[in-house]
């Protein structure tokens, strides 16, 4: 099975660093944070990758040939068992767009997820429900992760400050898709993002089911994001606060 990356963005919310660099390719304990992605999906057993790249795609590229990543049929090796190609799906093209332009690369099931979140939600176990479901889309539903500290309060008094924790209320989209090649029907153009009417549409008509994900799960979309997370690893023994199942 193969899996596509979101990696097009122009990440304006990350200027600190996306100035540079495409968001995915920000380091996150020494590595991009794309390259933790690649590394989930090929340890569950995921050869071929695409980067659906925009912004700066030629920094993908240069990334992997400085780093001598040994090129093969237009792409790179990532190890023995996972290859990555690079795909340039233009600088302002939807997310719905850039998954559409790389239609003659997936199969009739594919793997989509976006490249600036890192999680361990265990991949094949997530195929294995989508297809028991046998719907065209699975996304992976997380809790969000809290980014303040919460009250409890009683008659103007707070009688309990708590710590950031994951909210226990609502789910998200949290990436991590499985899906039907038919889903591409349901994407219009390159200016349609996937988050809108394909995904409202496929809910509206009972194709999209949900992997109920309560591991770790933690979006960088902003410079304190990353900053917490590195915290997190620092006391965790410079590991990386997650493993893969």
């Amino acid at each position: 099975m193969k899996a596509l990356i979101l990696a097009g963005g122009k990440g304006t919310r990350f200027m600190e660093e996306t100035d540079t660099k495409p968001k995915p390719m920000i380091e996150v304990n020494g590595t991009p944070i794309i390259f933790h992605i690649i590394d989930h999906y090929s340890t569950h057993g995921i050869s071929e990758i695409y980067i659906l790249a925009g912004y700066k795609k030629e920094y993908f590229i240069n990334y992997f040939r400085n780093n001598k990543y040994k090129e093969k049929d237009g792409g790179f090796c990532f190890n023995t068992k996972t290859n990555v190609f690079v795909l340039d799906t233009g600088l302002d093209t939807a997310t719905g767009g850039r998954i559409k332009l790389a239609k003659e690369y997936i199969d009739e099931t594919f793997l989509l997820t976006y490249g600036d979140g890192l999680s361990n939600v265990n991949i094949s176990k997530l195929i294995d429900f989508h297809k028991k479901n046998n719907l065209l889309a699975t996304v992976t539903a997380v809790r969000p992760p809290a980014r303040f500290g919460s009250l409890t309060i009683k008659e103007n008094l707070v009688i309990d400050f708590g710590e950031k924790i994951q909210s226990k209320e609502g789910w998200i989209n949290g990436g991590y898709f499985v899906l039907q090649k038919e889903v591409l029907d349901f994407i219009d153009g390159p200016d349609m993002p996937f988050e809108d009417s394909p995904l409202e549409t496929l809910s509206r008509i009972e194709q999209l089911s949900a992997y109920e994900h309560t591991g770790f799960w933690y979006p960088i979309d902003t410079l304190r994001e990353k900053v917490v997370l590195e915290k997190e690893i620092r006391n965790n023994n410079g590991k990386l606060p997650w493993k893969y199942d």
